[in-house]
């Protein structure tokens, strides 16, 4: 028993020992780097609105109206501008994407999508990303980044489940929490998104999500809470109507007495682009506080116009259809948001412009804003956010000497080095898949594809090297005949639907599970033929493996979405330079039946946006799987090491722990008495600790008072049901090697 543990708030403690002989290389940089340190202390909240206020009440009417609406889709220099009020020193606020870079713009790195940070249970680089993302966001004189993206993998086929962390609440909100951090703590603009029951693309702009209240606070909107526990400055509302009314125009979650405001929010609520479907009103009163773009925006060939534009809610302001005080408000929320991070002093100027992506045009200058420590950063996040899948117990397998393989084939299209030259969102998969395509991509300008890193590092150690950097399983078979070792690269991808245009046939959600181009097939027949085989999957998500347990495949890496430093990130998990730390953020099962919800793709009846029934309720993915006795092929939480850990002692003082140079894992899961009606088991704490090989070290994981609450809905407040709690520590949702109750 761990009597009254959790109910004072307290730790859980455990120890673990890693055993084994593995120990990485020293000189890998990064590995403890330190980002707890904020380079600015920001205002207070009440010192911010002061500031605010007395700015305000010197505007002009125009000046409001032009602070809370967007300039217009294509007169943007940024992805997202209001007017400035140049008497006062107020700039015309730069709004961009995105959540995993600087888009549409040269200059900028890569980074690795949100799913790749939760992959790495790091609060560390999740917090580290959040900084570096803002560093460039800044450089580029960007008021606002467009991220994090909170919005839980409901469906594994949807389409941008990759910019978010994953389908467990949990993980969404302390990396929505460390990101948030991370990118504030630089001076930047956090916009938290997509609020809310945002999960699928196919009729995003006006299906109807029903949430009840209970799934609502505990899943979709749990990560939100998270990020304003964070002071995150903005939120943006979805296209989605929730529960029957649009999200920009629902004052039960963006109103006075709403959703957000009573959770203590601060900041300002800001339109998705082209997501206010109601009146200038109608929004403004729900309690929207900016809209974007502005103008009009041209959206799968229809035109919609904006509602928040410069005559219409003048003349409302005018009517006092909309209150002055309240148009007053929405100003002063955005100035807040503006004066709490010192943005009004010595921030930098707009470098780029977005209408021109390809660097040319009078007011792009082409600054870079590119590091080393980015670099050696997106690098960190590619290799820690692998997860080795399957490595056969003795040799072959991982990690490999390159020296001592005289004959290595490379086998598959996304092996080779994207196209650069796909439009500003990424919206092909001709080459290796770093990310998505849609507002939530980056630049591809500085992609280190597998085929070149691999090609170096066996070229450099002797080996003969030979490629089929194709999907045709014929050459890859031939290629691979024979050889030592036979690694082969595979992909499937998704993205946004709208102005970006189908890729292989998806409709910005994936049309199935399968891996792209024949993937299944390539490596089927590469193993046939090769009794060294490895496998590197590169996806957004889930997909089908049923070719894991082959004799001939000795080992399989899930590389994810790596960004830009895919190729060094990947040599490094290979040649033993990091050992893998990597845990999936989803299951992977074998069919979608398996996850228990669907993407809805036929319209509503008799003709219009569909309704979509949220009747799974908290059970998504391994919480559905526990609850209905299946069996995944590699669960939620998975990944294997270099390195055996040993985990032990699960006790009252708090204390944790875990072993070996490079980072073990240890997953907390809580079981709620039975009367609470929660799933077998839900994620509560998660630690990473770098240990040496053959060293022990303590952990303490704390659970705090509302996590291990419910949400009530009569009472509307998180309430601790009575009864015996169980703890579950282990390596993943079902490798537990620890249980305690309280």
């Amino acid at each position: 028993m761990l009597p009254h543990i959790l109910a004072r708030l307290g730790a859980i403690s455990l120890l673990a020992v890693a055993v084994g002989g593995f120990e990485p290389n020293p000189a890998y940089p990064n590995v403890l780097r330190d980002t707890s340190a904020a380079e600015f202390t920001p205002l207070s909240w009440n010192q911010a609105y002061a500031l605010a206020n007395a700015t305000v009440a010197q505007l002009t009417l125009d000046e409001k109206i032009g602070l809370v609406t967007g300039v217009g889709q294509f007169t943007s220099r940024c992805v997202g501008n209001v007017s400035p009020v140049a008497r006062l020193g107020i700039p015309g606020l730069c709004l961009n994407d995105g959540p995993a870079g600087v888009r549409p713009t040269k200059g900028v790195t890569g980074f690795p999508p949100g799913i790749a940070a939760a992959a790495t249970f790091s609060r560390r680089l999740m917090r580290a990303r959040g900084v570096a993302l803002a560093e460039e966001f800044r450089g580029k004189g960007i008021n606002v980044l467009l991220g994090p993206a909170m919005d839980l993998m409901r469906n594994p086929k949807a389409g941008r489940g990759w910019e978010s962390f994953g389908p467990d609440p949990y993980l969404n909100g302390e990396a929505a929490f460390e990101t948030v951090t991370g990118i504030q703590s630089v001076g930047v603009m956090a916009c938290a998104k997509h609020f809310i029951a945002n999960n699928q693309e196919h009729w995003r702009y006006g299906l109807i999500a029903e949430v009840d209240d209970r799934t609502l606070h505990e899943m979709y909107y749990y990560p939100f809470l998270r990020s304003i526990e964070a002071n995150v400055s903005s939120v943006m509302c979805s296209y989605n109507q929730f529960n029957g009314t649009s999200a920009c125009h629902n004052a039960g979650l963006i109103g006075p007495n709403g959703l957000l405001r009573k959770d203590g929010f601060q900041g300002f609520v800001v339109s998705d682009w082209g997501a206010t479907h109601d009146s200038a009103a109608d929004n403004a009163n729900a309690g929207l506080d900016m809209e974007q773009p502005g103008n009009y925006i041209v959206i799968g060939g229809g035109t919609f116009n904006s509602v928040l534009g410069i005559g219409s809610l003048k003349s409302d302001v005018n009517s006092g259809t909309v209150p002055p005080e309240r148009l007053s408000q929405m100003v002063a929320r955005i100035l807040a948001s503006w004066y709490r991070l010192g943005q009004q002093s010595g921030y930098p100027a707009v470098n780029y412009d977005a209408q021109h992506s390809d660097g040319s045009g009078p007011l792009n200058l082409n600054v870079s804003v590119r590091s080393d420590a980015h670099t050696a950063l997106a690098r960190e996040i590619a290799a820690a956010s692998a997860v080795l899948l399957k490595n056969s117990a003795g040799a072959p397998g991982l990690p490999l000497t390159a020296s001592a393989i005289k004959n290595v084939a490379i086998v598959g299209k996304d092996a080779l080095l994207p196209n650069l030259n796909c439009g500003d969102s990424n919206q092909c998969d001709d080459g290796t898949m770093t990310i998505g395509w849609g507002s939530g991509s980056n630049s591809l300008q500085f992609t280190v594809p597998p085929s070149t890193a691999l090609n170096q590092t066996f070229v450099a150690a002797g080996s003969v090297v030979t490629t089929s950097l194709s999907n045709d399983v014929t050459a890859g078979a031939k290629a691979a005949k024979g050889k030592d070792v036979a690694i082969v690269l595979v992909n499937a991808m998704s993205g946004e639907l709208g102005f970006y245009q189908f890729v292989n046939g998806n409709e910005g959600d994936r049309n199935d599970l399968e891996l792209w181009f024949n993937g299944t097939g390539l490596v089927q027949e590469v193993a046939a033929v090769c009794s060294n085989t490895i496998v590197v999957v590169h996806s957004v998500g889930p997909v089908h493996m049923p070719w894991t347990t082959h004799p001939n495949i000795t080992a399989i890496i899930y590389a994810g979405a790596p960004g830009e430093q895919t190729g060094p990130g990947l040599v490094d998990v290979l040649l033993g330079t990091v050992n893998p730390s990597g845990r999936l953020p989803f299951s992977i099962a074998d069919n979608e039946t398996s996850y228990g919800t669907t993407i809805v793709t036929d319209p509503g009846f008799p003709i219009g946006f569909p309704t979509i029934q949220y009747t799974e309720k908290l059970l998504l993915d391994y919480r559905y799987m526990d609850a209905h006795a299946i069996t995944p092929r590699f669960e939620y939480g998975f990944g294997l090491s270099y390195t055996t850990f040993h985990t032990r002692r699960l006790r009252s003082p708090p204390q944790a722990v875990r072993s070996c140079r490079g980072h073990g894992d240890s997953q907390l899961y809580l079981g709620y008495p039975s009367s609470a009606g929660e799933p077998p088991k839900v994620l509560r704490g998660f630690e990473e600790v770098p240990l040496a090989a053959g060293a022990s070290a303590q952990v303490s994981m704390t659970v705090e008072q509302r996590e291990m609450s419910i949400w009530d809905t009569p009472s509307q407040s998180w309430v601790r049901p009575p009864g015996m709690f169980l703890v579950y520590v282990g390596a993943s949702s079902r490798d537990i090697r620890l249980t305690g109750s309280f």
